[in-house]
């Protein structure tokens, strides 16, 4: 392959930022549609009459969809090419929303979500080699610095976009609106992509896949079961977890034998690379966890609109607005060891005030402590990932940061897992009703009345009783939250100790020192 020249200019062109345009954009698809759907959640329950856990589950097969992909991008990509490959994405991703609101069932619903799920799990990591072969290496950090606007717009937008939709219209309307956003995109990058030229270089490990990939979903599947049986003693959730556990570990002890395994281990020799992975995995496992209580919050205990939710989580995208652009210049040129940790200690601050949480905090307060964990956050994640790709050469890009999103995925199910089982054990020790039961014969709580009555005051009427027992469900709620975000919050603050591991000392870029045709496959970078 011929050798590619390599702009000199740290600013981003108008050739990069007419690609970067194609990138983002199916990016902010992908985004925004994970965020849209976790505020719809309780409108799911309500419409197709399931569980909370049932209807979780519209975020956790997008996530299943992702884990199965990920493994399969960067081959695919030097097999059929990036632009290819990448309105494959686009397509599947559209006509997957096509389904989604065609779905009379929440199993049909979650069906669609996971055809959604097997294009959105290519267009980052597509997206980043694309990014990656305009803009050269030595502006990573910039690089980084605009692909995470997406990750801007996505807790911003998302909850408010969703909410509204919902308020104004109907639920099927969060999925109808990506089809007009996806053939805008299909159409422009068939314009503004580079013709692909494909040259296949690796083979492709057929065992690798057929350990992996299930392994990863099986063990995915028993996690993401957990908040609905609430133990692990299970059946639905251990016996997947230990055959896909078992899967994974199989897959670890093969890696090390073919030349071009699907997943390369041998990269966790990189200290840099190991340290990064291991920060963002205990990271994601708090922040994302955490994260999605934050709607259920406003909805459940303050009994907001979901357009009102929406709106009130967005100062934490804010905050992200007003330091991703800085830390990704200063990437470029700072140590992220001496700046990661300070935007830990933003995260770790605006965390404390939700372990205090109770049914009447100040939304002064808590929008305020959101904006701050939102700077942290805005200095965390990208700067991480810059780190490690900076320190590998380009053909270990690909691989790099596929083992980095593949922590990231199981991190971010399993904080939600673990958040979502100690939220639901924390509201089942509320006091039961005297005599006031479910359709289903089991007895109703102060907490989980309250709860229900947030969104649908007729239970009152139903269920008549004094308004003193519904100020009480409330409060113990309120601490229930506040009891889960103290997990999240000590979560966090471990995740200082791999930080003080990050680079201090100026890293120098490997990605140039290929050889001609050593070309970058398919990095990915935070989903």
């Amino acid at each position: 392959m011929k050798q590619q020249s390599v702009p000199t200019s740290d600013k981003l062109d108008a050739a990069v930022l007419k690609v970067a345009g194609v990138v983002v954009l199916g990016a902010i698809m992908s985004i925004l549609d994970v965020t849209v759907v976790s505020v719809a959640l309780p409108t799911f329950q309500s419409e197709f009459d399931a569980s909370y856990a049932r209807v979780a589950w519209t975020m956790t097969g997008y996530t299943l969809a992702l884990a199965t992909v990920i493994p399969l991008s960067g081959w695919a990509a030097d097999r059929f090419g990036t632009k290819r490959l990448y309105m494959l994405a686009l397509a599947l991703f559209t006509i997957g929303s096509g389904l989604c609101a065609t779905a009379d069932t929440i199993g049909q619903l979650i069906a669609y979500r996971v055809v959604q799920g097997l294009g959105g799990g290519m267009l980052m990591p597509l997206g980043m080699t694309i990014m990656t072969r305009a803009a050269g290496p030595h502006r990573i950090g910039r690089l980084m610095a605009v692909l995470g606007i997406p990750m801007l717009l996505g807790p911003i937008g998302g909850p408010i976009l969703g909410g509204w939709l919902i308020d104004v219209a109907s639920w099927h309307w969060i999925f109808l609106i990506n089809l007009p956003i996806g053939l805008v995109a299909l159409v422009y990058a068939q314009m503004a992509l580079p013709k692909d030229n494909p040259e296949p270089s690796e083979s492709f490990d057929f065992l690798g896949m057929l350990m992996l990939s299930p392994g990863l979903a099986l063990f995915l599947y028993g996690v993401s079961t957990l908040p609905e049986t609430g133990t692990f003693a299970d059946n639905g959730v251990w016996v997947p977890m230990l055959i896909g556990a078992a899967l994974v570990v199989a897959f670890v002890v093969y890696s090390f034998r073919p030349r071009h395994p699907l997943l390369d281990l041998r990269l966790f020799r990189n200290r840099r690379l190991t340290v990064a992975a291991v920060t963002m995995f205990v990271f994601i496992i708090a922040f994302m966890g955490a994260g999605l209580l934050f709607p259920s919050y406003f909805l459940q205990v303050r009994g907001e609109s979901t357009l009102a939710a929406g709106l009130l989580i967005a100062p934490q995208g804010i905050g992200a607005m007003v330091t991703m652009p800085i830390a990704g210049m200063l990437a470029d040129k700072v140590p992220v060891g001496r700046t990661v940790p300070f935007a830990l200690l933003l995260i770790i601050a605006g965390f404390a005030t939700f372990t205090q949480v109770d049914a009447d905090t100040s939304y002064v307060l808590i929008c305020g402590s959101l904006f701050v964990m939102g700077l942290g956050m805005g200095g965390t994640m990208m700067p991480i990932m810059t780190s490690a790709l900076r320190t590998l050469t380009g053909h270990e890009v690909a691989r790099g940061s596929t083992l980095v999103n593949i922590l990231q995925q199981i991190g971010g199910s399993i904080g939600a897992a673990v958040m979502s089982v100690i939220l639901t054990n924390e509201l089942n020790k509320s006091t039961p009703i005297p005599g006031v039961t479910d359709p289903n014969g089991n007895p109703v709580t102060e907490a989980g009345l309250a709860i229900a009555a947030q969104q649908q005051p007729e239970l009152l009427q139903q269920f008549p009783v004094e308004p003193s027992l519904i100020q009480r469900g409330l409060d113990f709620a309120a601490d229930a939250f506040a009891g889960t975000f103290w997990v999240a919050f000590a979560l966090v603050a471990l995740t200082l100790i791999p930080a003080a591991f990050l680079p201090r000392r100026r890293e120098r870029s490997h990605l140039l020192d290929d050889q001609p045709g050593d070309q970058p496959k398919a990095p990915v970078v935070i989903h």
